[in-house]
């Protein structure tokens, strides 16, 4: 469990002074031309030895990340581009920090920037973020005013930073599609190769880093890179903030070590299981693209990138989705297959038709109205639509499917066994009552 030391996001719920004042009493810009001034290299390695993996779903390790920046300038600007269109169900991470601890972001922001030779970033918000925008708003004008970014300030790299509001489309969120919008186009994600780094936006060298994975840097690089490592597991490393919702007794985002076990983060931060543990049925562990666990592989299950790959499932966005056993976990599925249907660009053909064609099988599943060789058949189209778009929206639908059948296949088969021995059960009350 993490101690209070050890906490980054110190006014995650807003109980302290949001403003700059209030965030330089906590911490926030202590030392930050020290940084700078020792060089571009110095901060990616930092970040590096930190074992810090991105926090938008990826996991890819972020120092890695930024060295794809090409060292040298050709005459094109660089970029940095935040992703803070936070659009997957269950998450809400990004939207506390960005409304409680802004000037983690800023600093971060001017920090990254620098280590890639970014003079401009731009922070890409989700549609629905009205009061973030203004709260992260009022953070970049405070940082303005004191010099901190801008021209000419303090600490010596010249560096804006901008807002852009997106119009709350889900797809925005993949970082190709959210380069399009930025640029005034419509958001779809574009073929790779090439890659942003070297053709991002407006055909510049460009990062995408979502807002957790920077804001968490000026703390690394004030504590050192060995603190952070020391932090949670071996290749999980760090701490992470984890959005609980569902079926416990009080929902809530904690910032907790990578790796903490399961029934611990459950239970010490969000109450217990709703009707206690033996009551779980499933969990989705890492926002609603990743697949559904059941409660039996929970028991002894850890928090953290690779323990949730083992289990075939992910950590994504740390979105910890808690269903007892009072779900229809047939119709969650369903649920959540209609969003990826509407979310959909409709760029890909497996997912433009895939994903209108699985929520209808699931539709049907739900009610009993299907027959048990479909289910086999829904698996193989999750196949055939899993790995051939261009974004990882086919997967993401795909995905939560696959859970569905693998680990509750015979809830799928009682139902249609249900539906096929009393299939129209209305009527019969309705005859009985005659």
């Amino acid at each position: 469990m993490l101690t209070d030391k050890d906490r980054i996001f110190t006014n995650i719920y807003g109980i302290h002074d949001v403003s700059l004042k209030g965030a330089q009493s906590r911490g926030a810009w202590d030392g930050t031309k020290g940084f700078i001034d020792n060089g571009r290299d110095w901060v990616i390695d930092e970040v590096k030895s930190s074992g810090l993996r991105g926090r938008g779903g990826a996991g890819f390790p972020t120092g890695l990340k930024w060295s794809f920046m090409p060292k040298e300038n050709d005459g094109r600007p660089h970029y940095l581009v935040i992703n803070a269109d936070e659009s997957e169900p269950g998450t809400c991470k990004d939207r506390d920090i960005m409304r409680h601890d802004p000037h983690h972001l800023v600093e971060g922001c001017l920090l990254a920037s620098f280590a890639m030779g970014a003079n401009a970033c731009y922070i890409y918000l989700r549609g629905e973020y009205i009061r973030e925008r203004e709260a992260l708003q009022r953070a970049v004008d405070e940082a303005y005013e004191a010099r901190l970014i801008g021209k000419n300030n303090l600490h010596g790299w010249d560096f804006d930073l901008y807002l852009s509001h997106g119009a709350g489309a889900y797809i925005c969120g993949e970082e190709t599609a959210l380069l399009e919008s930025l640029e005034g186009k419509k958001g779809q994600p574009r073929l790779k190769p090439p890659f942003p780094a070297n053709v991002g936006l407006y055909g510049c060298p460009t990062t995408v880093n979502n807002v957790e994975s920077v804001a968490v840097v000026p703390e690394i690089l004030r504590r050192g890179a060995g603190w952070f490592a020391g932090l949670g597991k071996e290749n999980n490393t760090g701490t992470k903030l984890f959005c609980i919702s569902g079926h416990v007794n009080t929902p809530c985002t904690v910032e907790e070590v990578m790796g903490i076990p399961f029934r611990e983060l459950i239970e010490k931060h969000a109450g217990g299981i709703r009707g206690g543990w033996d009551n779980l049925l499933a969990v989705i562990p890492g926002g609603s693209s990743v697949p559904c666990i059941p409660a039996e592989t929970c028991k002894d299950l850890s928090m953290d990138f690779d323990s949730l790959r083992e289990v075939k499932s992910g950590l994504g966005t740390a979105a910890v989705i808690v269903m007892d056993k009072s779900t229809d976990i047939i119709r969650a599925i369903a649920r959540l297959a209609y969003f990826y249907k509407h979310e959909s660009c409709g760029q890909c053909t497996p997912c433009r038709e895939g994903t209108g064609w699985m929520w209808r099988v699931l539709e049907r599943m739900a009610r009993g109205e299907a027959e048990k060789r479909e289910i086999d058949m829904l698996l193989e189209v999750t196949y055939q639509v899993e790995g051939h778009t261009i974004c990882a929206l086919g997967d993401a639908a795909a995905w939560p499917v696959q859970g569905l059948i693998r680990h509750f296949r015979h809830v799928i088969e009682e139902r249609i066994d249900s539906y096929a021995a009393n299939p129209k059960p209305d009527d019969a009350v309705m005859q009985a009552a005659e």
